[in-house]
């Protein structure tokens, strides 16, 4: 047991330094981005545009994932390339201002800002990508719907506690330090340190043991057992550049591939992407924007105002606050994510995914209409539990889903009286195969078919399994869980891109920040009212056939 969780946690420290970085860089990204001179409705378009390149590029990301084999593994030729991205974006964004500075002072702004806004996007695209192939490689090492949900928990409790100190730091003031002058103020020394942070946690993926799925061919599993011993990632970085293109090729050449097996995305999966989408959208509404709703609304801060002056300064102690709010979300989400396995054979998967959404409701309208920061860090607070629900059920979900595909990816078979005789013809023979074989079962396990059920399962105390591939009206495609994961991922994403896109303009249109709270308060309404249609058990998916 000591040795699970162990490798739990090794599993996700990659994910808590990830984690980190995107935390801190959601504090101070709008802020350097308004104080550099954007207006609200730019600045917001600039947070889209890393999203966006995850929608084009994360599906076929997750897609080439599932099919590549090499002695590196399936997940970390993906992880590491992307993992260089954040590390640019780590280094290049609080020197923006220095390295434009050796350009003439004609174009020294707009070069500022062209820096600024690219190493933005760079480190969003790459960070938030990276995401797919981490929760992959978890479901990889932990498949089945018990055992996904446990490593799930510890997923979310290292993304909530990455969250915690991310979030914490900018609420620090480091000014007084040494280090902090030497290398040019508060962010510089914060960039800095992430970035030493996260190098470190890059490391530790040389430690991890991945392993095959069922799904995996015989041959590449036998490969695999043994290179993580004989890898060494240090040494990996002189054939890095080989190693991304060969997954660039890779990962175009799934398109066509890619483009079928989203075409026919099982019922489950689209709804579950939906509700999600929407889920998101409305925590995502917040979480993006809380630092700039307490810096303008509530601490009548200006961004755009001088440095030193009584308006920034207002602003900069309302940024501060914010990120405090921040943090106590990661703790709400940390003391869920430890009792979500409880909760959920307490009450059910259904009712805690419907009533984080409802509390995260109620948190942003209280938001909306109170002027208390102290009210409103505590409504904030509470928004953990929202942000642990959608961290943990929609991935168990998925794995649940692919532990039974005959089950979960099927459409309705016709009841038509032929197919259903030779349905039961072929279980009469799959039966007489079984007890001819001499460790009494099919292939090791046996699933049956939720259309045969009545004729079959009534009567017998096992299930067999049933191959109805071929028969009209079934669906058993062969999907990869990264593909899924990648789906779900692009909720994410999306729920990014559609804010980013329009909540400058809305903001602008009201001349109030509090429309950000009012959004999110009626985007978590249409949430609950998607997520009803959710699949949570085996029994609701019979009951949709």
């Amino acid at each position: 047991m000591r040795n699970r969780l162990l490798n739990l946690v090794l599993v996700n420290v990659l994910t808590w330094g990830l984690e980190i970085c995107m935390a801190t860089s959601t504090i101070y990204i709008p802020p350097m981005l308004l104080e550099a001179g954007l207006q609200e409705r730019f600045m917001t378009m600039v947070l889209g545009v890393g999203p966006v390149l995850g929608l084009i590029f994360v599906p076929p990301l997750g897609s080439a994932s599932d099919r590549w084999k090499s002695r590196y593994g399936r997940r970390r030729p993906f992880i590491w390339p992307l993992c260089v991205g954040v590390l640019l974006g780590l280094v290049v964004i609080p020197r923006a201002s220095q390295i434009a500075s050796l350009s003439s002072e004609q174009h020294q702004h707009w070069l500022e800002i062209l820096l600024l806004v690219l190493s933005i996007c760079v480190l969003q695209f790459c960070g938030q990508a990276c995401f797919t192939p981490l929760e992959a490689l978890v479901s990889d090492l932990y498949p089945g719907e018990e055992e996904s949900r446990q490593a799930f928990s510890i997923y979310s409790i290292m993304l909530s506690l990455g969250g915690c100190i991310g979030y914490l730091l900018p609420a620090v003031d480091w000014t007084g330090l040494d280090a902090s002058s030497f290398l040019g103020g508060q962010e510089a020394f914060i960039y800095a340190l992430l970035t030493g942070l996260f190098l470190m946690c890059l490391m530790t993926t040389t430690l991890i043991s991945e392993e095959q799925t069922a799904g995996a061919v015989a041959e590449s599993s036998r490969r695999s057992q043994n290179f993580y011993g004989m890898c060494c990632w240090p040494f990996g970085l002189l054939s890095m550049a080989q190693m991304l293109k060969r997954t660039m090729v890779s990962m175009f050449a799934v398109m066509p591939r890619l483009r079928s097996l989203c075409s026919h995305i099982p019922r489950v999966i689209a709804r579950l992407f939906v509700a999600e989408l929407f889920s998101w959208m409305a925590l995502m509404t917040f979480v993006l924007f809380y630092t700039d709703f307490m810096g303008e609304g509530l601490y009548d801060g200006v961004p755009s105002a001088k440095p030193g002056s009584p308006e920034r300064l207002r602003y900069e102690e309302g940024v501060r606050v914010a990120s405090l709010g921040l943090f106590l979300q990661c703790v709400t989400s940390v003391t869920f994510s430890i009792l979500m396995e409880r909760m959920v054979a307490c009450v059910g998967a259904r009712v805690l995914y419907l009533s984080s959404l409802a509390l995260l409701a109620l948190s942003t309208a209280i938001m909306t209409i109170s002027k208390n920061v102290i009210l409103v860090n505590v409504m904030a607070a509470a928004t953990g539990f929202t942000f642990c629900t959608l961290q943990i059920l929609p991935y168990t979900l998925a794995c649940l889903y692919h532990s039974d595909k005959q089950v979960f990816f099927s459409r309705s078979i016709p009841k038509h009286p032929s197919i259903r005789g030779d349905l039961v013809e072929s279980a009469h023979k799959q039966i007489s195969a079984m007890y001819r074989s001499p460790n009494g079962c099919l292939n090791g396990h046996a699933v049956v078919s939720s259309t045969t059920k009545p004729t079959v399962s009534s009567s017998l105390k096992f299930h067999v399994s049933l191959d109805v591939t071929t028969l009209p009206g079934a669906y058993q495609p062969q999907r990869g869980m990264c593909l899924d994961i990648a789906i779900l991922d692009s909720a994410y994403l999306l729920s990014q891109v559609i804010p980013s896109l329009f909540m400058g303009s809305i903001v602008q249109l009201f001349s109030s920040v509090t429309a950000y709270m009012v959004c999110a308060s009626v985007l978590s309404l249409l949430a609950i009212v998607f997520s009803r249609s959710i699949v949570f058990t085996r029994q609701e998916m019979e009951m949709l056939n």
